[in-house]
């Protein structure tokens, strides 16, 4: 008798559902509305690098604090980063090009790298 009664409570279970796409988007539209956007574009980093043919792994040698090569991807495609990790993107840049060229243009700072501030 008693495998019956669990064969029945087993089968009256209802299913789960989920519903993930209208919970998601109303998140997304509110971290837009307050300002919290994630992804802000490409940004001048990115152009820099490439005009200086400088591939990821250079910052990352040129760095004195510990940083990723995915924390230089996120960089330099513009997904928001922190104040403090775009200040590490702008020491270790200013280092490369230091260690590339000697004596290169002036160090380069917080508006000319990103087009937001962290």
């Amino acid at each position: 008798m008693e495998d019956e009664g669990w064969k029945e409570s087993r089968v009256t279970q209802p299913q789960a559902v989920l519903l993930c796409s209208p919970m998601s988007d109303e998140i997304a539209d509110e971290s837009k509305e307050n300002g919290n956007e994630r992804n802000m574009g490409v940004q001048p980093l990115d152009a820099l690098m490439t005009e200086h043919a400088m591939a990821n792994h250079e910052l990352l040698a040129a760095s004195p604090e510990p940083m990723t090569h995915k924390a230089v991807q996120r960089a330099r495609k513009g997904r928001r980063l922190t104040r403090h990790m775009q200040r590490r993107m702008i020491e270790a840049f200013n280092r490369a090009l230091h260690i590339r060229g000697g004596e290169g243009p002036p160090p380069f700072h917080l508006e000319q790298l990103f087009n937001y501030r962290g």
